[in-house]
């Protein structure tokens, strides 16, 4: 369920490279939520936003090679720091394989910000949705049980933030 913004320059990468790298990054994130990405349910609640940035200024001068960034938005207590870290290295590597050698491969032009909405912040149709209703949906569980992943979940993701 994770909401991908990839910023990508114009002509950055083929199309065919973008695709595939697009599609990576989706499999990517849903499987470090614990899901299968496979899963049709767990796909089709997976969104990625695509943005054209005109241009990528370094230190005030245009980028003499691509910059990306790609914020991975997912509700809060489904990405824990082992998680996150897997998350940023896959993400940057994904990025640096879609070039396919058009660029030095150099990690510093690629930045990951991996983000948790906290829980009763997530909207979508129309209404706020809890991540005990969101991991019903696509663990197909029964509420009770949903809602004690989500709890786990959650606060785990707070005592981590917290430093417990």
């Amino acid at each position: 369920m994770p909401m991908l913004d990839v910023y990508v320059p114009a002509e950055a990468l083929h199309p065919e490279a973008e695709a595939t790298l697009l599609s990576r990054l989706t499999d990517i994130l849903i499987t470090h939520e614990g899901f299968d990405p496979a899963d049709r349910a767990v796909r089709a609640v997976s969104w990625v936003f695509l943005h054209r940035p005109a241009a990528v200024y370094v230190a005030g001068a245009l980028a003499e090679a691509p910059r990306y960034k790609i914020v991975a938005t997912v509700p809060e207590g489904q990405l824990d720091r082992s998680a996150r870290d897997a998350v940023v290295a896959e993400v940057t590597e994904a990025v640096l394989d879609a070039e396919q050698g058009a660029w030095q491969r150099d990690p510093g032009r690629v930045w990951v910000f991996p983000t948790e909405v906290p829980d009763g912040y997530w909207g979508g149709r129309g209404r706020i949705t809890p991540l005990a209703d969101i991991l019903r949906r696509i663990t197909g569980d029964d509420a009770e049980q949903a809602r004690k992943l989500a709890a786990r979940r959650i606060a785990a993701s707070r005592a981590e933030r917290a430093g417990s």
